[in-house]
């Protein structure tokens, strides 16, 4: 797959501090202000250095944060990813039962046949995560990864360049030694702020993004809640892309369920928004504080596993 974003000396140079366009198209204006001139239009995936970031007065209230991309403007950190370009080499000693890996690139292009690579199954974006099930060597004497998704069971294959596998000491728990009883996470959603606690002490706290009312209701519940039923990664698919209301997000990262519906906390990248609802009802999270949110909290999920479900997890209370 050719990448626009890695065609030149000077993104390489820049790899730890690029900004990827979550959106379908974005303004960028010549000062951090909604209220500036708008210098250009930005489309979505376009990858550029950020080059500097300031801190507006003015609204969004929530989020006072820009980025100046390229040294040309500055667009709000709202619809810009932080991204890396981190390179990898090939595992092939991949489990039997497969090993989870997550995308240390902007995006890279899963494909469903190495001999038809210009066939896209799916972009696959920087800190999602994907369950590699094997490794495969084209006719060209190229390696891949195959992928299996987990929601409509397709096999897809990605460079493995573009792919980290997680290692036992990426998802080792945090905290093990605080008894169960001790830990909770307070969610306000009119803060849009969680919390975590143990015992009387608060040990993190993070931004969220809840759910927000849309014409059919998608806000988050509240009231008494417990983390029984996680996964490191899940395809989350609802409705039709056509709606304002469906979407399709392959390796959604680090998923701690709290209900029976499937409203769960999860790393998010197609939003850089924290601070205000956005949701479909449950928690976005930037994918750190999740990872950190899953490695925290009960049932602590097994190395090799794709998903696990035991009672006793970790107490959420949400409360408005």
């Amino acid at each position: 797959t050719t990448y626009a974003y890695a065609d030149t000396l000077s993104l390489q140079e820049s790899a730890d501090n690029l900004g990827r366009i979550t959106t379908n198209k974005v303004d960028m204006f010549s000062t951090p202000s909604i209220e500036a001139k708008p210098l250009k239009t930005l489309w979505k995936d376009l990858v550029l250095p950020i080059t500097k970031k300031e801190i507006s007065i003015s609204e969004p209230s929530h989020n006072r944060i820009w980025y100046q991309l390229d040294g040309q403007g500055f667009v709000h950190s709202a619809y810009v990813q932080p991204v890396k370009i981190s390179l990898n080499e090939i595992r092939r000693d991949i489990p039997e039962k497969g090993q989870l890996a997550e995308v240390t690139v902007p995006f890279t292009d899963a494909i469903w046949n190495p001999l038809l690579k210009n066939i896209v199954a799916y972009r696959l974006y920087y800190s999602s995560t994907h369950w590699i099930t094997g490794t495969l060597q084209d006719a060209r004497g190229n390696d891949w990864y195959e992928v299996q998704e987990d929601f409509y069971k397709f096999k897809y294959y990605v460079n493995p360049a573009h792919l980290r596998v997680i290692l036992p000491a990426d998802v080792e728990p945090i905290s093990p030694q605080v008894s169960a009883q001790e830990k909770r996470l307070e969610v306000h959603l009119k803060e849009q702020v969680v919390v975590a606690y143990e015992g009387d002490t608060p040990v993190q706290m993070m931004r969220c993004s809840g759910g927000t009312e849309y014409y059919n209701g998608y806000l988050t519940p509240t009231g008494s809640f417990r983390t029984d039923y996680k996964r490191p990664s899940r395809h989350m698919v609802n409705g039709s892309l056509a709606s304002s209301w469906g979407y399709d997000l392959p390796g959604v990262p680090w998923i701690c369920y709290f209900t029976e519906e499937g409203v769960a906390f999860h790393g998010t990248y197609w939003h850089n928004d924290f601070g205000r609802p956005r949701s479909h009802g449950c928690i976005n999270l930037l994918s750190e504080s999740a990872r950190w949110l899953y490695r925290w909290t009960l049932p602590s999920v097994p190395y090799a596993e794709q998903l696990f479900s035991k009672a006793g997890g970790t107490r959420v209370e949400i409360v408005i």
